[in-house]
């Protein structure tokens, strides 16, 4: 098993990484597709991290105490979380070519996309500034409130840049002939979980086969 080497934690940290990350091992063909997909979690990260601020400027000129709560909840929950249900999916899609890990990562990711939406929206209470939050705040505070736009902008930027890649890997995945089918084929024969054993199957049935003969053995005594 290859080590593991994400996430990168300094020394002083007394946590191991979880899991092993190496775009190398991504086929080529996958592999700028992977690395955007990465960077898209890396902005949205950032985006939480950045929204945490701009409610922490909310909370400071007059807007109360919820949202900067609710935002530090965003940041710790849904940044590792990000990664490990829709990032990794995709991830061992490109790797394995898995039509279940494909089906995973449409399923988390369009409720990514659903979440990312209503955070750019900005509903008040949320922990997220958005432009509802940010419009209104303008005529309590305008220094506070061109904070908050800068995380708005990111959140709206996250929403655009996850339809497009949405979109984009599921015209890639219908165009290769994936489909929901291989999907439950790949669950209900646990193939998914051993993705060598899975790539050796499709090598076996791709290769053609050649015919078996038996030589004939004759007895040479009189």
């Amino acid at each position: 098993m290859a080590e593991k080497n994400f996430p990168p934690l300094p020394g002083f940290i007394p946590l191991n990484p979880c899991f092993h990350q190496d775009f190398e091992e991504i086929p080529d063909q996958h592999r700028t597709m992977c690395k955007r997909l990465y960077h898209l979690w890396i902005l949205y990260g950032v985006t939480l991290l950045v929204n945490f601020l701009g409610c922490m400027a909310w909370m400071f000129g007059g807007g109360g105490v919820t949202n900067f709560g609710m935002s530090i909840l965003w940041v710790i929950l849904f940044t590792p979380c990000s990664y490990v249900c829709w990032f990794r999916p995709i991830y061992n899609a490109f790797k394995t070519d898995s039509s279940f890990y494909f089906m995973a990562f449409f399923f988390v990711f369009m409720a990514q996309l659903f979440i990312a939406i209503i955070q750019a929206v900005g509903i008040p209470g949320w922990g997220v500034c958005g432009w509802l939050g940010t419009i209104s705040f303008f005529g309590t505070s305008v220094f506070a409130s061109i904070i908050m736009l800068i995380p708005t902008l990111m959140f709206t930027a996250v929403a655009v840049i996850s339809f497009l890649v949405l979109t984009k890997v599921h015209n890639f995945y219908r165009g290769s002939g994936g489909s929901m089918s291989k999907a439950q084929e790949e669950w209900v024969s646990g193939s998914w979980k051993n993705p060598p054993v899975q790539q050796a199957s499709l090598g076996a049935m791709q290769e053609p086969q050649t015919p078996q003969y038996s030589t004939p053995n004759y007895d040479n005594t009189v």
